[in-house]
């Protein structure tokens, strides 16, 4: 069929302009092009669809595409997490169905972000609170993480589970209580409800303190905070807290903690020179 340059809609721009990007020679497609990219039948073998309803999209005819076109879509013109989202807001006006994948490491620049806050501890959070990233302050204030089994780094684990991280905790249940309700929208919000089931009923198991606080159903939205934690070489230090979304990246958060007193701010610098 030939190809045109013609798109009568914001989705069929879209999709023609993801199409063109692509190398054919990439995947297997040979053959003298007289425009760059892939051909709209090679777009729908790969998507698994007819080649008419194909270039039906891209001339903005045939009605909205079902999600399950879009998400086939998606994976054979190769789309990342945005542009799925945008191809699921232009066809059919909202974004695509939330499914959660955990997530084990962050990029290089990020891990930067968080070395270059020398005396705030700062950690990055999955949805369902595994720690996967941190910096040395972190280490030296909070909680070494690195010395922990990969299984172990779940703010809540630590929380309900460890003497060390509950006895550093001035007002524990308070810690404790927000700790439950904000883990709770923060799972649901990830699509990551049946994924932390088993979780939760270990928990429920292990602490009738997380078991009470969980039966509450008490949902928490992220706020800037404060905290008293009690360190074995500083004593009792304040804290203040605040939680960042990290851009482009709904899965994860990131939470930094800084010194809420210059009292706490001066312990803090002369430990960290240690």
């Amino acid at each position: 069929m030939p190809e045109s340059s013609s798109t009568t809609t914001p989705l069929g721009a879209f999709l023609r302009d993801r199409r063109t990007r692509m190398d054919p020679a990439s995947f297997g497609f040979g053959g003298r092009r007289r425009t760059p990219g892939l051909r709209r039948e090679e777009v729908a073998q790969r998507a698994n669809i007819s080649p008419t309803w194909y270039t039906w999209l891209e001339q903005g005819r045939g009605g909205a595409p079902s999600a399950d076109v879009l998400d086939r879509l998606a994976n054979g013109l190769m789309l990342t997490a945005p542009e799925r989202e945008h191809l699921f807001l232009l066809a059919l006006g909202r974004p695509p169905a939330v499914t959660y994948s955990r997530p084990d490491h962050v990029t290089p620049r990020l891990q930067r972000v968080l070395d270059a806050l020398p005396n705030s501890p700062a950690i990055i959070r999955t949805a369902t609170w595994d720690v996967i990233a941190w910096n040395t302050a972190a280490t030296r204030l909070l909680t070494d993480y690195g010395k922990l089994p990969r299984e172990e780094r779940n703010v809540l684990r630590l929380i309900f589970t460890n003497s060390a991280s509950m006895a550093a905790q001035e007002d524990w249940w308070s810690i404790a209580r927000y700790v439950v309700g904000a883990f709770r929208a923060d799972a649901a919000r990830a699509g990551a409800t049946a994924e932390i089931t088993a979780f939760v009923d270990e928990l429920c198991r292990i602490s009738p303190e997380f078991k009470s606080l969980w039966r509450e159903n008490a949902v928490a939205d992220h706020a800037d905070g404060r905290k008293r934690l009690r360190h074995p070489e500083l004593g009792l230090i304040e804290l203040e807290f605040s939680m960042f979304a990290v851009e482009g990246r709904s899965d994860l958060g990131m939470l930094v903690f800084n010194p809420a007193t210059p009292d706490s701010a001066g312990r803090i610098a002369r430990l960290m020179c240690t």
